[in-house]
């Protein structure tokens, strides 16, 4: 029987979040407990069913996963690396591992050090020099020369929102086994692309991306052709490695060159045709046009996505402007229900709920970690809701509902998304019942899309600023778009060569 060892690191990394993620964020799985963690719409099931389902012997060895966030812990990332390795060569020792498949992000960003994938992709393959290795990929994956050379082939998410998770890890378990089956020796072709875009830019229900997305299909279905991505970067993190790319893995190189040559010129000559599908304004103005649709009898809820601080891209989910302008706000006086809003990350603030149910009590909360973009509030209210160890995030943590000024506010214990109306029901909140529902979010997930009756998105500050322009990049590769424009590009001039 031959031996897959399997592993994955989940985390997207925003440098401009001054959070450093650590292991109270992440989510950590050892050996076999992966097992009876099989999830929908998660790559590592994607890449672990395939492998079984064919008789392979499956090799885990550690899986950790966080809700994006600043950058990684230098100490934590070398720890869970160095137990990967470690099990690697222990399983080795005892029979040989015939081939590597893994899940990885692709935007994962170490305190200190930078990229986390390339670096653990490098020690295994040293480890193991000749045999295949395949990984699964975000479609926000940033890629790296040390990525490349390191690794026979990846392959990335082709839907945002991310609906494709699970396919994605089956794809790279496909290339597994065609290398180890049928004798597919893999040439893979990485073409940088210079743009920056915001995932709000770049769904792939809409177009540019939707008929993009649909030629990355049509290019899979050639023949000699193993898998086509379009890795679109993380543009909330400012390194030298920045940019968007295609990768394209074929059964010869001339093949993979032409192929990716041709889609990265396709990317690069529609690149100004990637704009805000949502309704978007700045901030105020996103109030207004939300006020005035409740007062014109628009159907309810009217959706708002506090886009800036976005935990989801990976800002610290605790900047308070936008919040701010809601509870100064006299209009939250004649809405049926208090503006429901998700939400503020603030350890202390959450605690000061407990115990306190119904009780009116003052509180102050926010900006604890970004205390350069807004400033902390102050406010008297009432606790409406308190929830111990809440565990359908990354981690458990506490979870409170604090009523002030016309609005709900959720405040969280951990860092937490705001991707389900769940969280707002668990605290006693229908976002149904509610006139006005606010989210830390950019495009609504399908899971709030599925309620909304009207999405509008406020170009709110933080550190997942929509408005690329306005944030502070000192290392990105320049010139690049849309910070720069009008300056000539080359797709075969951006083809880079593996080593």
């Amino acid at each position: 029987m031959k031996r897959v060892l399997v592993a994955g690191l989940q985390h997207e990394s925003n440098s401009f979040n001054p959070i450093v993620a650590g292991k109270n964020d992440f989510q950590v799985i050892r050996g076999a407990e992966v097992f009876n963690r099989f999830r929908d719409n998660d790559p590592v099931t994607g890449v672990i069913k395939p492998l079984m389902e064919q008789g392979y012997e499956v090799v885990p060895t550690i899986f950790t996963s966080a809700v994006p966030n600043g950058e990684v812990d230098y100490d934590f990332y070398m720890g869970v690396k160095a137990e990967i390795i470690r099990i690697a060569k222990e399983e080795q020792a005892k029979k040989p591992i015939d081939a590597i498949t893994l899940a990885l992000h692709g935007s994962m960003r170490v305190k200190g050090l930078g990229e986390a994938e390339g670096y653990l992709l490098e020690e295994l393959r040293a480890i193991f020099p000749d045999i295949p290795l395949f990984c699964s990929l975000d479609m926000h994956t940033t890629m790296t020369e040390r990525m490349q050379n390191n690794c026979d082939g990846f392959v990335g998410y082709k839907c945002a929102p991310h609906t494709d998770r699970y396919e994605t890890g089956v794809h790279a378990s496909r290339m597994t086994i065609a290398a180890l089956e049928e004798g597919f020796k893999p040439y893979s072709a990485w073409v940088k692309v210079p743009i920056l875009i915001a995932g709000e830019q770049s769904s792939t229900t809409v177009e540019p991306m939707k008929s993009m997305i649909d030629e990355l299909r049509r290019t899979e279905t050639q023949p000699g052709i193993m898998a086509a991505s379009y890795l679109m970067g993380f543009p909330w993190a400012d390194n030298e490695d920045s940019s968007c790319a295609v990768y394209v893995v074929a059964d010869s190189q001339e093949l993979a060159d032409k192929e990716a040559i041709r889609l990265a010129d396709e990317m690069w000559n529609r690149r100004h045709e990637f704009c805000f599908q949502t309704e978007t304004y700045p901030e105020k103005e996103a109030i207004d046009v939300a006020f005035k649709a409740i007062q014109e009898g628009h159907e309810t809820p009217v959706y708002l996505s506090d886009s800036g601080d976005n935990p989801t891209a990976g800002s610290s989910s605790d900047c308070t402007g936008f919040l701010r302008l809601l509870m100064e706000d006299s209009r939250t006086d004649l809405l049926k229900t208090p503006v429901l809003y998700g939400g503020i990350y603030d350890p202390e603030a959450t605690r000061a709920c407990k115990g306190k149910v119904g009780q009116e009590t003052t509180i102050t909360f926010g900006a604890k970690f970004d205390n350069k973009t807004t400033q902390p509030i102050t406010a008297t209210g009432t606790v409406m809701a308190y929830i111990e160890n809440w565990d359908k995030s990354s981690v458990k943590c506490d979870l409170a509902l604090f009523r002030s000024c016309g609005v709900d506010i959720v405040l969280a214990e951990a860092h937490v998304g705001y991707t389900t109306p769940v969280i707002f029901s668990d605290l006693g909140r229908e976002a149904t019942e509610a006139d006005i529902v606010v989210c830390k979010l950019g495009y609504l997930t399908e899971f709030h899309s599925a309620i909304a009756k009207r999405s509008i998105m406020a170009l709110s500050k933080g550190s997942t600023n929509e408005d690329l322009k306005t944030l502070n990049y000192t290392k990105v590769p320049r010139p690049i778009f849309p910070l720069d424009d009008n300056f000539p590009y080359s797709a075969k001039e951006n083809l880079v060569a593996k080593k």
